[in-house]
């Protein structure tokens, strides 16, 4: 049987203490510092100055063998609370246990050492009971050698952090590595650079995409595919600056949640404070308060492709799927109450839609609040309690696969955030609709009810895609490059036996390109297996190949990336079959 969640957890935190130890043995002058459980296994930091030697990549099997070794005589691990004076005695040499203590102490909390063989730490528990019984020698491993600050932060000592992995079991150990082997194959940044698709400069900065002609072929193609479902829902298309007075902001809200995440921009000729938008929905509000509105014009439904700009810290910045410029379909819905479900149903069929299209299946994560954090969020407990009941009984209503995660809300309300499961099993969170209450109130936004009295509309934030850039990024690795026809850069590569037949070449080159195929002529001099072979690392869906004998019968041979060689066909039946293929997004 599987164990909880938790249980793995104490298996992760014990390993760190036994890293630890083995740590000690092999390098006495070693001052450990924290080790906590992380996904997919633990990590321990140390500071070995004042001594000699720190251990490499190398060194790393000696020290798991230590640990196996010391695993067998730990027989238990027990808790004890001492005195604030016992352990300053106790961990006196050690700087780093003494600044932990000084915490543990002005937060008034009980200082307690854990015990497993012939080592003792600072913890505050949550381990194996009996670690040599509950975790299997060959279930963990120790992975890579990092640097780290203390506590995170630039200005205190720089230590050493050996990371492990581990798992119940030995086989979900192997599969977890194997998943990375085939992670490395398929990352987006590596696919972005061989297939020409993005690009980062350090005269532009950290986190902003360049995107090539081909990568933004794929941008439009997706932006395209997002607007067009919103359309056929009755979401007409706005615009909106890309700056903004950060009153918008104070009044929104988002100024006190995120007030260190925007970029400011200074005015030569004003005095009103300025910021990139880190968000868009505020900008929309102003365009709904824009004019008097009545309940016959809602739903009122607002949809942008735009960029937003957050300054996100540079140690998080990752390839496509964590950067600083983000662009997002982004969309607002503006609704009477009794309109909510009809309208989060409509959402929700475009997202099945999109997502089926693309391949990817998916479950949705109710994203609500933590009552026990009340001050992180904005607006009456009455009102979120209402709303993540409506979004749960949609969810119901809809038979869509959803858990629920108490304290990922949005500030102003609970949402349906879209997990997706890639093609190697790892999830990743893209699209989402959320339910808000509390800005169209901050805003004092009405509408005028069938009755004549003053109504506050309910707001819907709503992303197909989500950020553009990190879908991007998780579908290049979803499919390792290997796009469907519609999407897809370039979708058909014409290489010829000999530049005799080029001529031919170019009138089919010009007939797909007549028909809207996106077409390229390979007129390098190489051989035509070389030409071949290039098309297929660049993963173009088609290869038409030309020869003697096509030239005469007027045909082009097909090489389909997916199925092979094809038989050779007129150039007008391949355009017309390969239409159908982009037209359907098949």
């Amino acid at each position: 049987m599987p164990s909880s969640e938790n249980s793995i957890a104490e298996k992760r935190h014990t390993l760190a203490h036994l890293l630890a130890a083995a740590v000690l043995e092999r390098y006495p002058h070693a001052k450990p510092t924290i080790g906590p459980a992380v996904d997919n296994g633990f990590y321990y930091d140390f500071d070995f100055s004042g001594g000699n030697g720190a251990p490499g990549e190398a060194e790393l099997s000696q020290l798991e063998e230590s640990m196996r070794e010391m695993l067998a005589s730990w027989n238990a691990m027990t808790g004890t609370e001492v005195s604030e004076k016992d352990a300053r005695d106790r961990f006196s040499s050690n700087p780093f246990k003494l600044e932990i203590i000084d915490g543990i102490v002005a937060a008034g909390d009980p200082i307690t050492l854990y015990t497993a063989g012939d080592f003792t730490d600072l913890c505050r528990g949550g381990h194996s009971e009996h670690p040599n019984k509950d975790i299997k020698p060959d279930s963990f491993t120790l992975d890579r050698v990092a640097g780290a600050y203390w506590r995170g932060d630039e200005t205190k000592p720089m230590l050493t952090r050996i990371y492990g992995l581990a798992f119940d079991t030995k086989d979900e150990l192997d599969a977890f590595q194997a998943q990375r082997e085939e992670a490395k194959k398929r990352d987006h940044r590596k696919l972005g650079k061989e297939l020409d698709l993005f690009t980062f400069s350090d005269l532009v900065g950290a986190g902003l995409p360049l995107y090539t002609p081909k990568g933004t072929i794929m941008r439009d193609m997706l932006a395209g595919f997002s607007e067009e479902l919103q359309r056929s829902y009755g979401f007409q298309k706005v615009w909106i600056p890309h700056i903004t007075k950060i009153d918008l902001y104070k009044k929104s809200g988002h100024w006190d949640k995120f007030g260190d995440e925007l970029f400011l921009v200074k005015s030569q000729e004003s005095s009103d404070e300025f910021a990139l938008k880190p968000m868009n929905c505020p900008h929309h509000t102003q365009i709904y308060a824009s004019k008097p509105r009545s309940y016959r014009d809602l739903p009122l439904r607002f949809m942008e492709t735009t960029t937003c700009y957050r300054d996100e810290k540079t140690g998080e910045l990752s390839g496509l799927t964590r950067v600083r410029s983000l662009t997002q379909d982004d969309a607002h819905v503006f609704c009477r109450m009794d309109q909510i479900e009809q309208e989060f149903e409509n959402i929700m069929t475009m997202i099945k839609k999109m997502y089926g299209t693309l391949g990817l299946s998916f479950k949705a994560r109710l994203s609500f609040s933590d009552p026990a954090n009340p001050a992180g969020y904005l607006g009456e407990r009455s009102q979120w309690d209402e709303a993540e009941a409506i979004l749960e009984k949609i969810a119901k209503k809809l038979d869509i696969q959803y858990f629920i995660a108490q304290g990922e809300a949005a500030f102003y309300g609970p949402k349906i955030d879209v997990m997706v499961t890639d093609a190697i099993g790892r999830e990743w969170q893209c699209a989402t609709e959320q339910l808000d209450f509390v800005q169209p109130m901050r805003f004092e936004l009405e509408y005028t009810a069938e009755d004549g009295t003053k109504k506050t509309p309910v707001m819907i934030h709503k992303a197909l895609l989500g950020t553009i850039d990190r879908f991007l990024g998780v579908f290049i690795e979803h499919t390792a490059g290997n796009f469907p026809t519609w999407l897809a850069p370039v979708q058909v590569k014409v290489v010829t036996v000999s530049d005799k037949q080029m001529e031919y070449g170019q009138q089919v080159l010009q007939e797909l390109l007549a028909a809207g195929v996106r077409a390229e002529l390979d007129t390098a001099s190489e051989s035509m297996g070389k030409k071949i072979r290039n098309a297929k690392t660049e993963k173009v869906p088609y290869v038409l190949v030309i020869g003697d004998k096509e030239v005469e019968d007027k045909t082009v041979t097909v090489e389909s990336r997916d199925a092979g060689k094809l038989d050779p066909l007129p150039v007008s039946d391949f355009i017309q079959k390969t239409l159908a293929e982009i037209s359907t997004r098949s």
